[in-house]
């Protein structure tokens, strides 16, 4: 069987095409029609005929819906079973889906059931022209170098692609496209693995895997209660709140809160890293940022060396004065 087309794995939040699967249809839209072929979402869950139809209006050009009581939430059984079912008929050249927490739990359950190849955390995806071959960038190293994978055999060419380095794809009502019900029955006792208690995140203000702007703090702050300037500057600027894993496990702020290798991968357009040193495991977690500004009092901290702009000095004396500042641009 001659495999074709790019398939999409999308997400759907609140109703609505996740950030993520948007940013999916963008890069697949390109890789489309670069090989020449159809572009196909698979959307799973309850009651989704809004958002079916809504990525045909942000570049897909089939979307097939896996509708299902037991897909209102991610459960990882049910939609491997589902997505590796359709890639079995469909046979497509290439699977994409979201470096998210779905995308990181399925990617690799669908690799190892469906034989193939995957790269995980791309931040670059490109056809090569003489092979057309699927050209995977992704970070390397804690994020010193990028690598890119190709997969001469392997089918489908999978790829997650971390959130923020995509450009979303823009809506255009008058496309046309084709829905698709996909009637796979889901036998309940396959699955293995249920959910007991679900525990809504206390999010403040956005998510950091959606926001443009970035303000974290490290062990550098110093106190919880120090915190408080952080979140001062990031609702200043419309932005989120991060933090090191030293700060997480001081108890200053959430775990969810964390960026970095171990927490999450942000890419916004400004990222203001205050009061921390840089480590490895930090860096790989913000260096797809715009534009980074660092503020610490040690002229050799790491950071510097990735940051954009820096300030050398006591985070006490510069954060207050460049908040001071904002507010007078922003009330100009």
């Amino acid at each position: 069987m001659d495999e074709k087309g790019v398939l999409l794995c999308g997400e759907i939040t609140k109703g609505k095409l996740a950030p993520i699967t948007l940013e999916l249809l963008g890069i697949g839209r390109k890789l489309a029609d670069e090989l020449g072929e159809e572009l196909s979402m698979l959307l799973m869950g309850k009651s989704i005929d809004s958002p079916g139809q809504a990525a045909i209006a942000f570049g897909a050009d089939k979307v097939y819906l896996a509708d299902d009581p037991l897909l209102e939430e991610y459960n990882s059984d049910a939609y491997t079973y589902v997505t590796a079912s359709l890639c079995q008929r469909l046979y497509p050249l290439i699977l994409l889906l979201g470096q998210s927490d779905m995308g990181r739990d399925l990617a690799p359950r669908l690799a190892g059931r469906l034989k193939a190849g995957l790269a995980m955390d791309c931040i670059g995806l490109a056809i090569d022209p003489g092979t057309r071959l699927l050209n995977r960038i992704r970070p390397v190293f804690g994020g010193n170098a990028n690598a890119t994978v190709i997969s001469s055999t392997a089918r489908p060419q999978m790829a997650t692609i971390r959130p923020g380095v995509m450009i979303q794809a823009e809506h255009d009502d008058s496309r046309k496209g084709e829905v698709i019900t996909v009637k796979d029955a889901i036998e309940p006792s396959a699955i293995r693995v249920k959910a007991v208690e679900r525990v809504k995140e206390e999010i403040e203000g956005l998510r950091l895997e959606d926001a443009n702007i970035v303000v974290s703090g490290g062990r550098g702050i110093g106190s919880a209660e120090n915190f408080q300037a952080i979140r001062e500057l990031a609702h200043l600027l419309g932005g989120a709140v991060g933090a090191t894993r030293a700060a997480c496990d001081e108890n200053w702020v959430p775990t969810t809160l964390q960026v970095g290798q171990t927490g999450k991968i942000v890419s916004p357009k400004l990222y203001i890293a205050v009061g921390l040193s840089g480590a490895m495991q930090h860096v790989a977690g913000c260096s797809g940022a715009k534009y980074i500004v660092a503020i610490n009092k040690d002229s050799d901290a790491n950071i510097f060396k990735i940051a954009h702009f820096g300030i050398v000095g006591d985070w006490k004396e510069a954060l207050p004065a460049f908040t001071q500042k904002l507010k007078e641009l922003l009330a100009a």
